[in-house]
């Protein structure tokens, strides 16, 4: 699990897809469905990464969960407008 973590903070991508191909994490939070993890490791990577690890079967996120899950999407929102504003300088 911390593997994931640490390798989540540099390539949010790559370990949301090492966790889907090598536990049941992704299937357990998103109840089986496929499109909206596609979706989250396409447009929020981070974000659906941090749900993955903080939820909690029958529960959904709790508690400390909801300031990971809101600070992972500011981060993710942040790329998008830093691409945004770096492409305006040009």
């Amino acid at each position: 699990m911390c593997f994931f973590v640490i390798l989540g903070a540099f390539a949010p991508r790559l370990a949301l897809i090492l966790v889907w191909l090598f536990t049941p994490l992704v299937s357990r939070a998103f109840d089986a469905l496929i499109l909206i993890p596609i979706l989250g490791l396409v447009f929020l990577p981070l974000t659906t990464l941090v749900y993955v690890l903080v939820f909690i079967p029958g529960t959904g996120v709790v508690g400390l969960g909801w300031l990971w899950l809101i600070l992972a999407l500011l981060i993710d929102l942040s790329t998008y407008g830093g691409a945004y504003r770096s492409r305006g300088r040009r």
